[in-house]
């Protein structure tokens, strides 16, 4: 996904438990302690006695035999019987994340370590997980599935045809990157079988990245890649039965290679799998059953949207794993738009579906459902789409209740203990944050006080939040932060920063709204108005028509709000300098800045576009072909959305930047464009940085460097200052 590039990055990493994201970190049995890795180990924090941390394994328990050093651990898993510990170490990056490395089992009793996997190829082990029992690990490696005897540890290769190109129990790049898949096996409840993904990228062509620095001759890095209008990897589901030591087929209705499964989980009785199945274009839902024995597979429930169907709304960190079982298994929970809201429902296993969260507004994310006491727990804010609040509802359905006190506007963020009663809690404003308080829930009741209290700078400007409404009656949230000592009988230069795709809000109301971290200095203090606006199209919780009006349109509906928002800017704010006018963005603003500069160079004349998608048909199938459709039958809607038809219009200043090592948003992008401003002899400057991928991170000095020369540009050609 083109995602709009974080300014703040919580770098806590900890194992899912959950299909909730809320849940993901490794709590204690009681659920009143989380487990933590601090440079004493892992310890155990107890929320109601902060700084009385104990310590859970010892960094000399870390340390193998035959070895001086500790193994880096990165998570851990405790085992059904809490006798044992799987320790993930020594991780490598597979596309975003460290998903693959070295597993180790930690014996509590005798403490000792033990390698798994001994004879593979080192580093290569991903998605260890442990049998319900306790007594067996299954693991992928070089895309086969494995299962390792914990007494003997012998293993034994459950698939034997993984290839490059033949993918078991874990996904090709589209499909982490898009769906958020990446752990692709499930073992069932009673622990007899083992449902994997299968996938089928030969049909897949690679895109080449070429190293130019990295050796006396340049090399090639591939990049299985499947652009707009090609097919995507085939997708089949199998079931390994440990009895038998055979895999069967699911027989799932469909082509295999114009469908996506990107969800599919156990029934609770180990007798059947459930999965989501999408057909290419992302506008039809089906959920299928699978009987574990014979394959034999049904539809229970069939989704349709004249634009598509979001999927990726449901989860928190779009992580898919999980399935979110009521009524001991009989009946799940679900989110759907169907009604014009993101509402929760509630499905049973033939198909009956039952609406629970009434309110016309938007569930933002679920939280947490806390099925003793019959409660659902989501983030809403029906009044203000830039802000965040806990509600509550009953499994039952009825009318939502706000969780959150009105003493914490802004922004709030919950971890949810499993036993429902207590959370982490974050609040985050313009005016503020608060930090790592613990409350009680569901009265809300502060427990324990935040660690980390700040208020806004009062010798600063912040953030201040307006609406505005356009020519074609679009009333648009957005934030300014004045010049210092803001004169309004000056006339101020003014800069917008922009993202404007289905994949983020730039219109939020937290601590660090307003903040530009590739300035360096202070933009009001220098004399800018710094400005953002929320097209149509981000997914802002006002509705499913905001959110999917963008449909076929991307380039352009949103390009539009865009600049008769800043028309409408001007008409209304006489201090801003129609004559100093910059945008900026990078991935999908990127795209956006290019679109503004070519559609509408009459407003805009300075721009920033970083690492932008300039022709749509160079990226991705699934990102692209969901707000987009196929191109081999609208092709001219992607046509005339992208960047590279509107280059010839280009009036003003344009600073390009791009890493030749983005596998992401391809550098051809930026070379196509350039091509055009060239045929059009437009002048512009231009910055490749070699290898660096899509965050343009990686490097001595590289940030550094990035953020001198925006800045530097922009004052040059956009001047700072009240006149």
């Amino acid at each position: 996904m083109r995602n709009i590039k974080k300014l703040v990055k919580i770098a806590l990493c900890f194992l899912c438990l959950s299909p909730l994201a809320a849940q993901k970190a490794q709590w204690t049995p009681d659920g009143n302690a989380y487990y933590s890795f601090t440079k004493n180990g892992i310890e155990i924090v107890n929320l109601l006695s902060p700084g009385k941390n104990q310590t859970f394994l010892s960094p000399s328990e870390l340390i193998p035999s035959r070895s001086s050093e500790a193994l880096d651990v990165q998570s851990f898993q405790v085992s059904p019987d809490a006798k044992s510990l799987l320790l993930f170490a020594n991780t490598q990056k597979v596309w975003r994340d460290n998903t693959r490395g070295d597993y180790w089992i930690f014996d509590k009793n005798t403490k000792k370590l033990t390698q798994l996997g001994k004879g593979l190829p080192a580093e290569s082990l991903m998605f260890a997980k442990f049998s319900p029992d306790g007594k067996k690990v299954a693991y992928v490696s070089k895309h086969n599935i494995y299962i390792e005897d914990l007494s003997s540890n012998k293993f034994n290769k459950i698939t034997t045809d993984g290839t490059e190109r033949i993918i078991n129990g874990t996904f090709d790049w589209a499909y982490e990157e898009e769906f958020g898949t990446q752990d692709g096996f499930r073992w069932s409840p009673d622990g007899s079988k083992i449902a994997y993904w299968k996938l089928d990228a030969r049909g897949t062509k690679n895109f080449l990245m070429i190293n130019n620095t990295d050796s006396l001759y340049s090399f090639t890095i591939p990049v299985e890649y499947p652009k707009v209008g090609e097919n995507p990897s085939g997708c089949s589901i199998w079931l390994y039965d440990l009895a038998t030591q055979s895999s069967k087929k699911a027989n799932i209705t469909g082509d295999e290679v114009q469908h996506y499964v990107p969800r599919m989980e156990w029934v609770l009785d180990s007798k059947s799998i459930i999965l989501q199945q999408l057909n290419r274009k992302q506008n039809e839902s089906k959920i299928i059953i699978a009987d574990a024995s014979s394959g034999a597979s049904k539809t229970i429930y069939t989704e349709t949207d004249p634009a598509w169907i979001d999927i990726k709304s449901r989860w928190n960190d779009n992580d898919p794993s999980g399935w979110d079982w009521i009524n001991n298994g009989k009946e799940f929970l679900w989110l759907s738009e169907k009604d014009g809201w993101r509402h929760i429902y509630k499905i049973d296993l033939n198909g009956k579906e039952t609406l629970i969260t009434k309110d016309a507004f938007d569930v933002i994310k679920p939280e947490f459902f806390d099925i003793p006491n019959k409660l659902i727990y989501f983030i809403a804010s029906p009044k203000n789409a830039t802000q965040e609040y806990l509600y509550k509802v009953s499994l039952n359905g009825g009318k939502a209740e706000r969780v959150t006190p009105e003493a914490y506007p802004g922004s709030n963020a919950y971890t949810i203990s499993p036993n429902g009663k207590l959370a982490m809690f974050n609040n985050s404003s313009v005016n503020g944050h608060s930090i790592g308080s613990v409350i009680s829930l569901p009265d809300h009741k502060e427990l324990v006080v935040a660690k980390n209290t700040a208020k806004a700078d009062p010798a600063k400007s912040k953030a201040e939040f307006f609406q505005i409404t356009t020519q074609d009656g679009v009333t648009m949230d957005g934030w300014v932060v004045k010049p210092k000592n803001f004169d309004p009988n000056k006339k101020y230069p003014i800069v917008f920063t922009v993202y404007g795709e289905p994949g983020a809000q730039t219109v939020t109301d937290n601590f660090y709204t307003g903040w530009n971290s590739l300035y360096i200095g202070d933009m009001a203090q220098d004399g800018y108005l710094y400005v953002s606006l929320e097209n149509r199209g981000t997914p802002a919780p006002r509705g499913r028509e905001w959110r999917k009006s963008v449909y076929r349109k991307i380039g352009q509906l949103n390009i539009r709000d865009q600049a008769m928002g800043a028309k409408a800017l001007f008409a209304k704010w006489p201090y801003a300098d129609t004559s100093r006018v910059a945008v900026w963005g990078w991935s999908g603003g990127g795209s956006s800045t290019l679109n503004l500069l070519g559609q509408y160079p009459d407003i805009y004349q300075t721009g920033i576009a970083i690492a932008p998608v300039a022709n749509q048909l160079f990226y991705d199938n699934i990102y692209q072909e969901r707000y987009m459709g196929l191109p081999q039958e609208n092709r001219e809607d992607f046509v005339n959305g992208s960047p590279l038809a509107y280059a010839k219009n280009l009036k003003g200043n344009l600073l390009l930047v791009h890493g030749t090592g983005d596998d992401n948003v391809h550098y051809q992008n930026t070379e196509a464009y350039i091509n055009e401003l060239v045929k059009y002899n437009k002048q512009f400057q231009l910055m490749s940085y070699p290898n660096r991928t899509h965050s343009i991170s990686e490097g001595e000095g590289t940030s550094l460097h990035l953020a001198t020369m925006f800045t530097k540009y922009l004052k040059e050609h956009c001047p700072p200052g009240g006149r």
